[in-house]
C-alpha cells in the first residue's frame, strides 16, 4: 500500500466538491489554483464551459507578496465580475484549505461586493 501525496489528496477533495457544485451564467464558480509561486483565479460557467474572467498575480503591478498579494487579487477579481455585471457566484477553493491565499483572496472578493 503506497502513502497518498498532497498532490493526491488535494485532487481528490477537488473531485468531491466539484460533484456538488457547478457555475451557470447567473452565478459563475470563481475556481482557484495556487501553484508555488503564484495564484491563479477564473469565473467560469460550466453550462457553455466558458471562462468569463480570469486573473493572475502576474497582472498585479504592485511589489507585494503573499497573503497581501492574494487579497489584492481577490479585489481585482471582483472588479472584473462587477464589468460584467456578475455580483454573485460560488467559490470553489479548488480542493485547498480554506486558509491563508485561499482565505484572504476570498476577503478581498468580498470587501469589493461578492457574494458567495
Amino acid at each position: 500500500m503506497t502513502k497518498e501525496t498532497n498532490k493526491e489528496k488535494r485532487i481528490r477533495r477537488h473531485k468531491r466538491v466539484r460533484s456538488r457544485i457547478a457555475g451557470s451564467a447567473e452565478r459563475p464558480r470563481l475556481v482557484m489554483f495556487r501553484s508555488n509561486k503564484h495564484l491563479y483565479a477564473q469565473l467560469i460557467d460550466d453550462n457553455t464551459r466558458e471562462t468569463l474572467a480570469s486573473t493572475s498575480d502576474f497582472g498585479v503591478k504592485k511589489k507585494i507578496k503573499g497573503v497581501a498579494m492574494s487579497k489584492e487579487l481577490g479585489k481585482i477579481m471582483a472588479g472584473k465580475a462587477k464589468e460584467k455585471n456578475i455580483v454573485k457566484i460560488v467559490f470553489d477553493r479548488g480542493g485547498y484549505k480554506y486558509h491563508g491565499n485561499i482565505k484572504a483572496f476570498a476577503e478581498g472578493a468580498r470587501e469589493e461586493g461578492l457574494v458567495f
